[in-house]
């Protein structure tokens, strides 16, 4: 039996056409921020990896315009700029919403709860992996290691972290983010849009006030490390057996975003059980 290529998904039409230019009002605008950023590396094709995200806070995604304007401006070719584009998950290839909600399902994450939290967003905004809600406000999708591990599960917003999710937090955070409720990230700066993030990350200040100095650093669980290396006392922990009822430890005093949940993880949620539900083997 022989499939044709259609059932294939091979198109035996027209090549395609060339991509539109963009206006001339926002190529001669973006022109001049893309040679303000050719202009800091001595080779002009180091460049490519920042003019990307340029065109990507022009639209969203990076367009095949886009494309093309980065190769004309750094006198390439479209595939060899494709060829990034398409190589970096940073990129995106189609239309995509203001909030990129990225899970965190890598091992730790996982078992801590995040694929719970992945599957009750995807109930709940009715989408899927890499989809958007029709009201173009929110992109989910599902993200390998945010080296948070000691936050675990870990919830990323436009590269934000919200740390210690539940399936609850993280309802209640896409919610706030469709309703245009603004919510403060657990460590970081102050929320903006995938646009205006994008365009931080070509290189441009980020102008809001307060914005840089917000940022911050390293939350304190990262850095229990580095101060038992300087030989700074740690405090005493003392971790009693599940259901020995003995009193637990007292959390964290330092649990800046409003939709964090550092008591109430999947440990100790029993509808979303960490680990497997059935006997090994079974």
């Amino acid at each position: 039996m022989t499939t044709s290529s259609s059932e294939q998904g091979v198109s035996l039409g027209m090549p395609q056409l060339p991509a539109p230019a963009y206006p001339d009002d926002v190529r001669a605008r973006l022109e001049a921020d893309g040679r303000e950023i050719i202009a800091r590396y001595p080779d002009s094709r180091s460049a490519l990896l920042p003019l990307l995200h340029l065109v990507q806070a022009e639209e969203g995604h990076v367009t095949r315009t886009g494309q093309q304007f980065c190769a004309d401006l750094l006198e390439l070719t479209t595939a060899e700029v494709a060829a990034v584009a398409t190589f970096y998950s940073m990129y995106r290839r189609r239309p995509s919403g203001d909030y990129q909600v990225g899970v965190c399902t890598n091992t730790l994450c996982a078992v801590m709860g995040g694929d719970a939290i992945f599957e009750s967003l995807q109930e709940h905004l009715g989408v899927g992996n890499g989809e958007t809600t029709d009201d173009g406000k929110v992109t989910l999708e599902h993200i390998e290691c945010n080296a948070a591990c000691d936050f675990a599960p870990v919830v990323m917003v436009n590269w934000e972290f919200f740390d210690n999710q539940t399936p609850a937090g993280a309802r209640r955070l896409v919610d706030d983010l469709r309703a245009g409720t603004p919510v403060a990230p657990t460590r970081g700066a102050p929320m903006c849009t995938f646009k205006e993030t994008a365009r931080i990350l070509a290189g441009f200040p980020d102008e809001r006030p307060g914005a840089v100095e917000a940022s911050g650093g390293a939350g304190p669980a990262s850095l229990v490390g580095l101060r038992l290396a300087r030989g700074e006392a740690a405090p005493a922990r003392v971790v009693h057996p599940r259901g020995s009822g003995a009193p637990q430890n007292e959390p964290p005093t330092e649990h800046l975003s409003s939709h964090d949940a550092p008591q109430d993880t999947s440990a100790s949620d029993p509808a979303h059980p960490a680990g497997p539900v059935a006997e090994e083997g079974e």
